[in-house]
């Protein structure tokens, strides 16, 4: 099997990016990607947009949902401004095509209602219609869901729903341990039994540091959880990053050749080529939702 460093070599020896005008395949399933994480700061909304365009950049058409209602921030990290957002949705005011935004990397957003936390309180006919709503986004190959950070019942919902879960984390103990402790909760609170988890490990110095907090992190789900949870890839600790953060740009277009960008490139290549599910869709998506809310 063909490890991330392995691919970082490989993308290093080309020094170009690989074309990306392919047809997009009309007959997949959407795939719906959930990334979370046990705390904030550890870059997970950072990881959710360049995982989305390092899809787009393989010709996918990728919708990224900021599910972060209480402090929605993919519209900040893109440098956007949304005149509608998830709120108006929810309050009926518009429907879900007429929030989807396009941007000029690729990907379009539905943006978080900032400030706004009632999804876990909504009346049985605003959750109907969110959940109604969603089926607008059916028209994208790869649907990424940036949830809050932590355990909330609507990040638990988004996780139970979704075809595969990607865990942030980093080498920092404290992230460490609340990456084991959503890992935990989910391993208690969900039902699914064909759930997806992986992991990310986010600024790390070098392979060996991003193996290591991989391996304990796995290591203790397994023993203690007897919970599978797989190895995705690792990103560097790079300068781009926060430069890129603070020109509210994404890092893979700031720096396209960087260590970071590179690593967001072979995650998805791994997905693709080793990791690979095919979503079951956005009504299968919606049927979860539908029975978590419940």
């Amino acid at each position: 099997m063909q490890d991330q460093a392995e691919l970082l070599r490989e993308m290093m020896k080309k020094k170009s990016n690989s074309d990306t005008s392919g047809e997009i395949d009309k007959d997949k399933n959407t795939r719906i990607i959930t990334v979370a994480s046990g705390k904030g700061g550890v870059g997970k909304t950072n990881i959710s947009i360049n995982l989305a365009l390092a899809y787009a950049k393989m010709g996918k058409k990728v919708i990224v949902l900021d599910a972060d209602l209480g402090l929605a921030n993919v519209n900040v990290v893109l440098g956007v401004i949304p005149k509608f957002n998830l709120y108006h949705v929810i309050r009926k005011q518009k429907t879900m095509k007429e929030v989807i935004l396009d941007t000029n990397y690729g990907i379009q957003i539905v943006a978080g209602a900032s400030g706004f936390s009632r999804v876990a309180n909504l009346t049985d006919d605003e959750r109907n219609n969110f959940i109604e709503e969603l089926s607008e986004l059916s028209s994208a190959d790869i649907i990424i869901i940036d949830t809050s950070a932590g355990v909330s019942q609507n990040v638990l919902s988004f996780v139970e729903a979704a075809d595969e879960v990607l865990i942030v984390t980093t080498p920092e103990p404290t992230s460490i341990t609340d990456a084991y402790g959503i890992i935990k909760i989910i391993s208690t609170e969900i039902e699914n039994v064909d759930l997806s988890l992986k992991l990310i490990v986010n600024r790390v110095a070098n392979v060996t540091e991003a193996k290591k907090v991989a391996h304990k992190v796995i290591s203790i789900a397994a023993q203690f959880l007897n919970l599978k949870v797989d190895y995705l890839g690792f990103v560097y600790e790079d300068a781009a990053v926060p430069s890129a953060v603070r020109k509210q740009t994404p890092f893979m277009v700031g720096d396209p050749k960087g260590q970071a960008s590179l690593c967001m490139q072979s995650i998805v290549s791994r997905m693709e080529n080793v990791e690979f599910r095919e979503g079951k869709g956005v009504s299968h998506f919606i049927r979860r939702l539908m029975h978590r809310m419940e």
